[in-house]
């Protein structure tokens, strides 16, 4: 069962940091018809529901040539997660794991990602199917699927490294 906020037996709690290492800038909203966690599925699919991945200005001219790739990835901020779960029980046994042994949106540093399947581009938003997440959730970047993606780029010498030589 997802829960929303409490600790399960057998899961640990930490104190976290004072201040943030990082900022992010957020390019846009995904639109899901989830919004609760309670209903959201634990794992996208690409035969899933249809959402939109809306692209704020400027960064919708970062689409150009996104049309030629079936699957992308997509990172997003899980804005409703705690951040300081160490060990989880996934299965609200007792049994805890370590957060970082798990696909658990319940991180120190919520970031979602997802494959998903291209569907349609409509201007500055992508319709995909796979998604897995609360309508409204910050978008943070989308890139070609990494298990079909080859390098434009030309070649440069740690591309042919092989073991640890």
């Amino acid at each position: 069962m997802v829960r929303l906020n409490e600790i399960r037996r057998g899961e640990r709690a930490v104190d976290p940091p004072d201040r943030f290492d990082a900022s992010l800038h957020f390019i846009g909203r995904i639109r899901t018809p989830w919004t609760s966690r309670l209903e959201t599925p634990r794992q996208g699919r690409l035969d899933g529901p249809t959402c939109r991945l809306e692209f704020d200005a400027p960064w919708a001219d970062g689409l150009l040539g996104i049309a030629e790739f079936e699957r992308l990835e997509v990172l997003y901020w899980l804005h409703e997660s705690r951040r300081d779960l160490v060990h989880q029980s996934p299965r609200n046994d007792g049994q805890a794991r370590g957060v970082f042994s798990l696909r658990t949106p319940v991180r120190p540093n919520p970031i979602g990602t997802s494959i998903v399947r291209l569907v349609k581009i409509e201007g500055p938003v992508l319709l995909v199917r796979g998604m897995d997440c609360l309508d409204g959730t910050p978008l943070l970047d989308v890139k070609p699927d990494r298990t079909l993606f080859e390098p434009l780029a030309p070649a440069q010498p740690g591309d042919f490294q092989i073991g640890d030589k």
